[in-house]
């Protein structure tokens, strides 16, 4: 039977309820519940602080006033700070959650010994552990990293690898869909940075909120897993532009141009296994894909801006394809410049990857930047931790990185050096735990 863990007074002060009133016998602060309003002034201050792009960003309504009920030490949290985001769910967070500034992604190994029963009680420290933190909780014996902070759009989202099957007895309930990727001739891929049995995916819009959650976890672990890799990434932080864009990458190109987004059509399709899917336990699951990929950034920084372009497809000013005007403007692969060639250049990266181009093949990118110093010879560790999510690898990542294998001019600048694929379950209902489904179902 799965118990509620303990929990103490959240990170966040109490939010201002609509049904309070003066005489309201259910504050258990004692404090008049008129003093948790937001003055006009205050409100103006919070807004302000915050900026109309942190609410168009993916802040909730009513974000202000779960802020609202401060002392009088100091004004509100900003909507930066106060969002929350939804552990439990059709589908994990971490997925369609907008993109946070900071992420840290791990992998763990379960230890010697560590059988189904072992990780079916760490699924449930997780995800006890994760709804807690991402509502503005605070834990048992916590550290403090976090203390003052609010949620500020925390996730956390849980994987499973390939071995995870293996040490956990259960081989006949793993997805075909998770059988390991091919080798494609590019990869200098590093084994100790690759793969594992479990995954954890964080993201905070807060540096010290993302590490405390990492730190959390990664204690509750306890003997049962240990540490594989650890990595960490970054975005740009929301509000930083004059308006809500499309972030750049470490190359200083748009990078997320015509992602598809919840709302299109067929966008469940291609990336959430449906109910009644194969294998069942991963209904309203996903399959993400990782990629460390170092960016050789002394030599793509050397190249004159018209190569850059051309290496692309699209403009780097604002990230139009070369036959457009506009970032969202579809790319045109037919279209032929004065010279009679194609505008959009045969190995131009946009044109290889390009859904028409590779049968329709559609995946969700959500990556972040890392920078881990520099190199002996002076260049920097830098580049993209990329994330895809699908329905099914096989017919989404694996075509398009073939391709890209085969003859993209963007593969002169890049080395991949790092690769994991892991079965995100569905999201979990109140009172359960991720992958429950999995673990007490075979």
């Amino acid at each position: 039977m799965t118990t509620e863990p303990k929990r103490k007074p959240s990170r966040t002060a109490r939010p201002a309820s609509p049904h309070d009133t003066k005489n309201d016998t259910n504050d258990t602060n004692g404090q008049d519940a008129a003093s948790a309003r937001l003055s006009r002034r205050r409100l103006l201050t919070t807004a302000g602080a915050a900026g109309a792009v942190g609410l168009a960003a993916g802040a909730p309504a009513g974000a202000l006033a779960h802020s609202a009920a401060t002392g009088d030490d100091g004004p509100a949290l900003t909507a930066l700070g106060s969002t929350a985001v939804p552990f439990h769910g059709t589908h994990q967070p971490g997925i369609t959650t907008p993109v946070q500034a900071h992420a840290h992604l791990a992998a763990f190994d379960l230890a010697p010994g560590a059988g189904r029963r072992e990780a079916a009680a760490l699924l449930r420290r997780w995800s006890g552990l994760a709804a807690e933190l991402m509502a503005g909780g605070t834990p048992e014996a916590d550290t403090g990293v976090a203390r003052d902070a609010g949620p500020a759009s925390l996730s956390v989202t849980i994987g499973l690898g390939h071995g995870f099957f293996d040490a956990t007895g259960l081989t006949g309930a793993r997805p075909a869909a998770l059988d390991p990727l091919p080798a494609f001739s590019a990869d200098v891929l590093d084994e100790g940075r690759s793969n594992g049995h479990l995954w954890l995916q964080i993201g905070a819009d807060d540096a010290l909120v993302a590490f405390h959650a990492l730190r959390a976890l990664q204690r509750a672990a306890g003997e049962t897993a240990t540490l594989r890799w650890q990595m960490t990434g970054f975005n740009r932080t929301p509000g930083a532009t004059a308006r809500p864009m499309t972030t750049r990458n470490l190359m200083g190109q748009i990078d997320g141009t015509n992602n598809p987004a919840p709302g299109d059509e067929d966008f469940d399709r291609h990336v959430f296994v449906p109910e009644g899917g194969d294998p069942a336990w991963m209904a309203g699951g996903s399959y993400v894909v990782f990629r460390r990929i170092r960016m050789l950034l002394d030599a793509w920084e050397a190249r004159p801006l018209a190569e850059q372009e051309r290496v692309m497809g699209r403009r780097k000013s604002d990230g139009a394809p070369l036959t457009g005007e506009r970032e969202t403007d579809p790319v045109d692969l037919a279209a032929v410049g004065p010279d009679g060639r194609g505008v959009i250049a045969a190995n131009a990266h946009v044109r290889v990857t390009a859904p028409e181009t590779n049968g329709g093949a559609t995946m969700l990118r959500r990556s972040f930047s890392y920078h881990d110093g520099f190199r002996d010879d002076g260049a920097p560790d830098a580049g993209l931790l990329f994330l895809c999510w699908q329905a099914d690898p096989l017919r989404a990542f694996v075509p398009v990185q073939r391709k890209l294998d085969r003859g993209d001019a963007l593969s002169e600048f890049v080395r991949h050096e790092a690769s994991g694929l892991f079965a995100v379950p569905g999201g979990a209902r109140e009172g359960e735990y991720v992958g429950q489904a999995l673990v007490e179902g075979y």
